[in-house]
């Protein structure tokens, strides 16, 4: 069965040409005709000027901006499949993504122009760079071209080529297809949340994530995307755009959150229809005072690369349902299956557990990536006998709410973004003075997780800290450099060697507690 994304705003350009599609701040950019028109001719371009052919990899590092829509429509509407990439990275990370997904054809905002220019030695299929700012004559001329008809494709096709870290070090890269965002899309509309023409999502999370997958069930619904001018989240100007535009919705990680909330600006919120969060732990507590600031306004979901946005979802109702005997527990869980995805909670041996008891969350549905790019083996793995093993551990209630417990693959969430401490483990190990390492997070009020690095020196010697940030920044991005060096003579490991995180974070726990309490 054939079925491309592009017709989602086919759709939306026909049925409300009009409406605003897109804003920069407080100003409206383009209509849904104005974007339709220049997403077809930015298609044609492509494949005319450039010579890209169907199912080519074309890959985004940009800052949040409204041409971020033009381009990943483009790529759908052409028939490419996008790779969005953290503006973030080091540029040893940007070079292994696009060289791994053999990207044809990269677009960039000026700031990453430079980083990525200077690949293109290294990365072979890398041929075109489209510095897609406004005002660029290059991009002005791509955009201009003649409009060409959206590509047939197949649902399962791949759509979104999402590189996310695992326990190897290595990333991965998800292949998401038009069917899953389609489900996807369809599941926000049942789960998270009901949209109507006029309204608007915020994007100041990264549009590079689960940001940018939310422009799907806005532009299908003929809602206007809109990014901040700073191209990022800064409370005031959050607070200013809720003002600008009504039914304004937004995603946000949990420390997003927490700093809305700590501002100390009596805003106007009545604009404010939606805070979708996820991407970490979010305390009870702080989602009470969320909810006592900003109203009855906070859905919760869980999701991953694997299945992006779409495992589970707490919606506003359960956020409200405050007469439940089990009001707080639902509070501190991550809600119910999205409709149309199941959730198992297993055991080793991939059998389902009872109710309360913890195990592997595993999930199916259309929802669920068609595999990993190129690595049949970590496939085969992931989605052994059709289900998704998410890697996270948790436990379903008699009602169907599951709660996370613990994340088995020991991902840290810092600021709402993924740090995967093998990642990090390994450039330390780099260090003449560095014997053994374990990487793990230290809760974070604000923050959600610190990165915090346990090393073992070599006998003799002592690591110098600025050496270590310094090769920290040399090889990865400066989110993921740890905070703080804790010096140990040996790691707790058990019979077999492997090393006790749960102990190295119960040392922070402890040592934290009694801190506060001198």
């Amino acid at each position: 069965m054939g079925f491309n994304l592009a017709q989602l705003l086919v759709r939306s350009a026909r049925a409300y040409p009009h409406q605003p599609a897109l804003g920069l701040g407080d100003t409206v950019i383009a209509n849904y005709a104005q974007l339709a028109a220049r997403v077809a001719g930015l298609a044609g371009a492509l494949a005319s000027r450039l010579g890209l052919k169907t199912g080519e990899r074309v890959a985004l590092v940009m800052r949040n901006c409204p041409q971020y829509v033009e381009a990943l429509f483009a790529c759908w509407h052409a028939g490419f499949a996008a790779v969005p990439i953290n503006g973030k990275l080091h540029p040893r990370e940007l070079e292994f993504i696009l060289a791994d997904s053999a990207a044809r054809a990269c677009f960039v905002t000026a700031e990453h122009a430079e980083a990525v220019s200077s690949l293109c030695g290294t990365v072979l299929a890398l041929a075109h760079i489209v510095v897609i700012d406004v005002g660029t004559a290059d991009y002005a001329r791509l955009a201009g071209a003649a409009p060409v008809a959206a590509a047939e494709r197949a649902l399962e096709d791949v759509a979104w080529l999402f590189y996310t870290s695992g326990t190897t070090g290595r990333p991965k890269g998800v292949m998401i297809t038009h069917r899953n965002l389609m489900a996807m899309t369809l599941g926000y509309f049942a789960d998270v949340d009901a949209i109507a023409p006029g309204d608007s999502i915020l994007h100041a999370a990264p549009m590079s994530h689960g940001s940018g997958i939310y422009i799907l069930p806005h532009v299908a619904h003929a809602a206007v995307n809109v990014a901040p001018e700073s191209g990022g989240f800064e409370p005031d100007e959050v607070y200013a755009l809720i003002r600008r535009w009504p039914g304004a919705s937004m995603f946000a990680a949990p420390t997003m959150v927490k700093r809305l909330v700590d501002h100390p600006e009596d805003s106007d919120t009545a604009n404010l229809k939606t805070i979708v969060y996820g991407g970490g732990p979010m305390y009870v507590e702080e989602c009470r005072r969320a909810l006592a600031r900003l109203g009855n306004k906070l859905v919760q979901i869980y999701g991953q690369g694997e299945s992006p946005m779409t495992i589970t979802a707490l919606g506003r109702q359960l956020h409200a349902d405050t007469a439940h005997p089990r009001y707080l527990q639902r509070l501190a869980s991550v809600g119910l299956p999205q409709i149309g995805m199941e959730v198992r909670v297993g055991d080793a041996e991939d059998r389902a557990l009872p109710d309360g008891e913890i195990g592997e969350v595993m999930v199916r549905g259309d929802a669920v990536m068609r595999g990993y790019w190129q690595n049949e083996r970590a496939t085969a793995e992931t989605l052994r006998g059709g289900w998704l093993h998410t890697g996270d551990l948790g436990s379903l209630d008699e009602d169907g709410f599951l709660t996370l417990r613990d994340r088995s693959k020991d991902v840290i969430i810092s600021g709402g973004s993924n740090i995967y401490p093998r990642e990090v483990e390994e450039v330390l190990l780099r260090h003449a003075a560095v014997s053994e390492v374990s990487v793990v997070g230290e809760l974070d009020r604000e923050w959600g997780e610190n990165v915090i690095a346990f090393i073992v020196p070599k006998a003799g010697v002592r690591p110098d800290t600025a050496e270590l940030d310094r090769l920290c920044l040399d090889h990865i991005a400066r989110f993921k450099r740890p905070k703080r060096y804790e010096l140990i003579d040996a790691l707790p490991k058990n019979m077999t060697g492997k090393v006790l995180k749960t102990e190295l974070r119960r040392w922070l726990a402890e040592h934290r507690s009694a801190a506060e309490g001198a």
